[in-house]
């Protein structure tokens, strides 16, 4: 059965086929509302077993594209689990059962040391090392965005010799990770699992670290569908928020199952 889903649920015009189609989906700002702090997310009661509705209407063709950990993910949606590829692409975990395949070497302690020292000098300023990538998160003191950013280049710099790492730009924090790790890389290898070969990638995202999950899922003949917030305006998003996504895929499987 297909899903038309503009006037009905209030999202993109688009018709979803579950048979054919494969769903990644981004978590922070897509599922789920951005919170103050990384631990402060607030999962909405039937995210989970939206999700899981999701998972049998797709055959199982349905993934978690995000920058968290797999853990936090594990850990946000028990006891469901499902495919993941976290820390912006560093880790896959193709399968439920599987163990997780890391793509890059964790950051080093210096550069972690480093990082901190940056942000010790701006109180309210949250940094994460989650293996093979830095989150320096800066919601709660926006006005240090300018310095955070010339001081966490100006460290990068100092140690690009040891560590081919880059800086990214988020919604309200700065990421640092390896140049060669992305969501569109993971999203490329996903693609070739046997629940999702040959399917048609429909990715849903909010953020910078996106752009090049859209453009892998586009590669692959598939669909690039956006989030409002920081970094989408509501004139090019398709969603005004995570409520509006949620209200999306639950009216898709209502109408993939028979």
């Amino acid at each position: 059965m297909s899903a038309a889903t503009a006037s009905q649920a209030g999202g993109p015009a688009v018709v979803a086929e579950a048979r054919t189609e494969a769903l990644f989906l981004d978590f922070d700002g897509t599922l789920v509302e951005i919170a103050e702090t990384p631990d402060g997310t607030a999962v909405p009661a039937t995210l989970v077993a939206l999700l899981g509705r999701l998972q049998v209407a797709f055959d199982g063709a349905v993934a978690i594209v995000t920058g968290r950990t797999v853990a936090d993910i594990d850990g946000f949606l028990a006891p469901l689990k499902m495919v993941v590829a976290g820390v912006h692409g560093g880790a896959l975990r193709l399968g439920a059962d599987d163990a997780v395949t890391r793509l890059a070497e964790p950051i080093a302690d210096n550069v972690f040391e480093r990082v901190t020292r940056v942000v010790r000098a701006v109180p309210g300023v949250l940094v994460e090392h989650k293996g093979t990538s830095i989150a320096v998160h800066w919601r709660a003191v926006p006005t240090a965005s300018a310095y955070l950013e010339a001081e966490l280049r100006h460290a990068l710099a100092e140690v690009q010799a040891e560590a081919d790492l880059i800086l990214t730009r988020g919604r309200r924090v700065f990421e640092i990770v390896p140049r060669r790790v992305s969501k569109g890389a993971a999203i490329a290898a996903i693609a070739e699992l046997p629940a999702f070969h040959g399917r048609r990638p429909i990715m849903i995202g909010d953020d910078v670290s996106d752009e090049s999950a859209f453009e892998a899922a586009e590669h692959l003949g598939g669909i690039a569908l956006r989030v409002a917030g920081e970094h989408f305006t509501d004139e090019i998003a398709d969603f005004r928020g995570p409520a509006q996504v949620r209200a999306w895929l639950a009216a898709l499987v209502e109408r993939t199952t028979p």
